[in-house]
C-alpha cells in the first residue's frame, strides 16, 4: 500500500506542475506534419503484479508488489503523435508474471503477453501550449487490448490506463517513467473466473516502468503564422503600392502636359522626350536574396528610357539596392551591387553603350515600407 501511495503522490505533484506550468508558458497554434514525422520508438523495464477479486479477505490487495505475486518485465512500443497533443502507440509487454492464488513465490508462475492499442494526451501541450524545448511533458494514456497467459492458455480482451511522464535529454532521446493498469475481461492469473456466488473475477495488472523514448524523424511542429498580422502586413503593402501608383499617375499627368505645352516650341520634341525621361526615374524590383529581375514587365519602362539615352548619347545612371531588414552589410553590399550589374546588362542589350553606364551600389537600405520595395534598382538619365 505504502508503494501505491507514494505513485498517487508522484501522480498528484505532476497534475499540480502542469497546471503550474499552464500559466507560464505562451501558447501558439502549429501545423501538423507529414505522415512520416514525429514517429518513436520505447522500450521499458517493469516491475507488475497480479490482482482480483478474489483477493478480497486475503489481505492482498494492501500490497499487490509483494515478492510472492510481482515480478519484472519488459515492453516495446511503437507510435506516432498526430498533433503536439494526441498520440497513438501499439505496445507489447509482459514476458514474465505471477499467479495470485498461492502464498509459494516458487508456484506461481505464469508467462504471458499483452497487446494494446492507446491514445497518448500530452497535457503539457494541450494546456500550456507546444514548447519544443519542454524538458518533461506528462502524458495521461488510455487504450483497449488483448492479452493471453501462455502458462494457462487463455486469451482475454481488456482496457489499458495509465501516466507517462517523459523526461528530454536531447532532441531525440527522452527518459520515460510510466504507471499503469490493464484490467480484463476473465482470468489470466490461473484461478476461474467464476468465484461464485454470482462474483465473476476481473484480473487486474499494475505495473511501474522505467526506460527511454527516441523520436524517429522529425520531432518538431511548425508554429501557425498569425493571419491577422498577415492580412494586416498585405494590406499595409497593397495601401503603400495604391498610393505609389497615385504618385506615378500623377506625375505622368503632369509630365503629359509638360510636354504637349512644350510641343513644336521646344524646336526639337525628341529633346522635350529625353527631358521628361530625364526627370522620371525608372524602379526594377528584385525578390529577397536574388539578384535577378523578378518580373519582365519593369522592363518596360527601361526600355523606353534606354531609347531616348541612346537617341541623345546620355549616360544612365544604375543604382542598386538591397533591404537592410535581412541580409548582413556585407551580403547586402554585393547584392546590391549584383542587381545593378543585372540591370546595366539588360540596358547593354537596348543599345545603351557601356560606356554610357554608370554603376553604383548602395547595399542595404530601409527607406521605404514594406522592405520588399526596397530590394530595387533605380535606373535614370544623368543630369
Amino acid at each position: 500500500m505504502k508503494k501505491l501511495l507514494i505513485i498517487l503522490a508522484f501522480a498528484g505533484v505532476s497534475a499540480m506542475s502542469v497546471a503550474q506550468d499552464t500559466f507560464t508558458t505562451e501558447k501558439h497554434r502549429v501545423s501538423t506534419n507529414r505522415f512520416w514525422s514525429n514517429w518513436f520508438v520505447q522500450g521499458h523495464v517493469s516491475w507488475n503484479a497480479w490482482y482480483g477479486n478474489y483477493e478480497d479477505g486475503r489481505d492482498w490487495s494492501k500490497s499487490p508488489f509483494k515478492k510472492f505475486r510481482s515480478n519484472p518485465g519488459v515492453s516495446l512500443a511503437l507510435g506516432k503523435w498526430f498533433t503536439p497533443g494526441l498520440a497513438l502507440r501499439t505496445k507489447l509487454s509482459g514476458i514474465w508474471g505471477k499467479a495470485v492464488f498461492s502464498d509459494d513465490d516458487r508456484g506461481n508462475v505464469n508467462k504471458y503477453w499483452m497487446l494494446n492499442e492507446q491514445a497518448l494526451f500530452n497535457l503539457s501541450n494541450m494546456f500550456c501550449g507546444y514548447d519544443e524545448d519542454r524538458v518533461w511533458n506528462f502524458i495521461p494514456f488510455f487504450g483497449v487490448g488483448v492479452a493471453r497467459s501462455c502458462t494457462y492458455n487463455r486469451y482475454a480482451m481488456g482496457i489499458s490506463a495509465g501516466i507517462l511522464n517523459e523526461f528530454w535529454v536531447s532532441r531525440k532521446l527522452a527518459v520515460n517513467f510510466e504507471i499503469g493498469l490493464n484490467r480484463y475481461e476473465s482470468d489470466l492469473c490461473g484461478m476461474p473466473a467464476d468465484m461464485g456466488e454470482g462474483i465473476m473475477d476481473h484480473p487486474n495488472n499494475v505495473y511501474a516502468e522505467v526506460g527511454v523514448t527516441y523520436r524517429l524523424g522529425r520531432r518538431t511542429w511548425e508554429k501557425v503564422p498569425d493571419m491577422d498580422a498577415v492580412n494586416e502586413l498585405s494590406q499595409s503593402q497593397l495601401d503603400a503600392l495604391n498610393a505609389m501608383l497615385a504618385d506615378e499617375q500623377a506625375d505622368n499627368e503632369r509630365l503629359r502636359s509638360e510636354l504637349e505645352g512644350r510641343g513644336e516650341a521646344a524646336g526639337n520634341s525628341g529633346q522635350a522626350v529625353e527631358s521628361v525621361v530625364t526627370a522620371y526615374p525608372v524602379s526594377v524590383f528584385f525578390n529577397i536574396g536574388e539578384a535577378a529581375i523578378a518580373s519582365g514587365k519593369d522592363l518596360v519602362d527601361v526600355k523606353q528610357l534606354a531609347g531616348a539615352a541612346v537617341e541623345g548619347n546620355a549616360v544612365v545612371k544604375v543604382t542598386g539596392y538591397a533591404d537592410s531588414a535581412t541580409g548582413s552589410a556585407e551580403y547586402n553590399q554585393d547584392l546590391s551591387k549584383r542587381r545593378a550589374e543585372a540591370v546595366a546588362a539588360e540596358l547593354e542589350k537596348m543599345g545603351v553603350k557601356k560606356e554610357n553606364i554608370k554603376i553604383e551600389a548602395k547595399g542595404g537600405v530601409d527607406d521605404l515600407v514594406p522592405p520588399s520595395y526596397n530590394r530595387r534598382v533605380i535606373v535614370e538619365i544623368a543630369r
